[in-house]
């Protein structure tokens, strides 16, 4: 079989005509631009044209890192796949971002892959049919990697702002690593080796150095069967833990999260008494639900009182442009010109 190359067009900043609406890529005397129809801020840097299942354009944007730390405080963040990540801090305070939209659109992906799998399993290898199949494979696995990138970003961005808000000056990230050792199950060991975590890390550093945020990563081992209040050991179950030797109830993430700083700082804090839920934004071409939904329709989120989740109403914030991101993917700057509407609300415990 022949190898096949594929060379990365690259333009220079000072090469690229940026003007409202397009961008224009210049290809030498003689012969046309390239034209794209996209929206992209004006102090775009060099531009870069690649294949990933499909064209791409990469669009290098200068970001200003800020001059110094927002303050001393300390956090700790616990990563997983339900919850993107989960942030405390030494103030009192915690995060918890949402990642069933993450979830939800790779099991999505898995299902339309073994569906189109077995349309291919009845053609001939190379004929018409088979070549239409590879096409809409490639498309759809490129649409889902591009929509879960998005909301990466944006989800480590939420925890980002987030200490900065809270006047942190360094972040300890628990490393999940060696939690796929365990066999748990076929549809479970799916949903671990497709689990991220990596770049979660990534990015929550690449963003920390620009805020000038302090970031190092360690283990998490023992840090969500363990107390906070007592030390008492015990497997969770659920996403509430829930103490057998003491009255102490939470939420599951946050409580791996406040045992992490005995690891990283050497002292045990105490439980945060105010969580804030975000979720990264919504997830464009979703099917129905709350998602879609106007906001006047949506209820308000509550639960039990001592859950650590108690009750709260949701708020607004504004939409976020691809100038102001200093972490979004180049690759995805045509969706997040467009506004969009991230919910959130915060819970205090009684």
């Amino acid at each position: 079989m022949e190898m096949v190359r594929i060379y990365r067009l690259l333009w220079p900043a000072q090469a690229v005509c940026v003007e409202p609406g397009r961008i224009v890529l210049p290809m030498g005397r003689g012969r046309p631009s390239v034209v794209l129809k996209v929206d992209a801020p004006a102090n775009a840097g060099s531009c870069k044209i690649t294949w990933n299942d499909g064209y791409e354009l990469h669009v290098s944007i200068p970001v200003e890192p800020a001059c110094e730390a927002p303050g001393t405080a300390r956090a700790a963040a616990d990563l997983g796949q339900i919850h993107q990540v989960a942030v405390t801090t030494d103030t009192g305070a915690a995060l918890v971002v949402s990642g069933r939209g993450i979830r939800s659109q790779k099991r999505r992906l898995n299902q339309v892959l073994g569906e189109i799998a077995r349309k291919r399993a009845r053609c001939k290898k190379g004929s018409r049919r088979w070549r239409k199949l590879q096409c809409a494979r490639a498309k759809v696995s490129a649409r889902v990697e591009r929509q879960v990138r998005d909301l990466r970003h944006k989800g480590t961005r939420k925890a980002i702002e987030f200490c900065e808000q809270h006047g942190v000056g360094s972040l300890y990230v628990g490393n999940p690593d060696g939690v796929r050792n365990r066999d748990a199950g076929r549809y479970h060991n799916q949903r671990m080796a497709q689990w991220e975590y990596g770049r979660d890390i990534d990015y929550l550093q690449h963003k920390c150095e620009q805020s000038r945020i302090v970031c190092f990563t360690g283990t998490e081992r023992g840090t969500s069967s363990r107390c906070p209040e007592c030390g008492h050991r015990k497997r969770p179950k659920g996403r509430e833990w829930v103490c057998g030797a003491c009255v102490f109830r939470g939420h599951r993430d946050v409580v791996g999260s406040a045992n992490m700083h005995a690891i990283a700082y050497g002292e045990r804090i105490a439980f945060p008494r105010r969580i804030t839920y975000l979720r990264p934004g919504p997830v464009k071409g979703s099917g129905g639900g709350m998602k879609n939904r106007p906001r006047s329709q949506e209820p308000e989120r509550s639960s039990r009182p001592g859950t650590g989740r108690g009750e709260g109403v949701y708020a607004r914030s504004h939409p976020r442009c691809l100038g102001e991101s200093a972490g979004q993917p180049p690759a995805a700057f045509s969706r997040c010109a467009r506004a969009s509407r991230e919910a959130g609300h915060t819970a205090e415990i009684a």
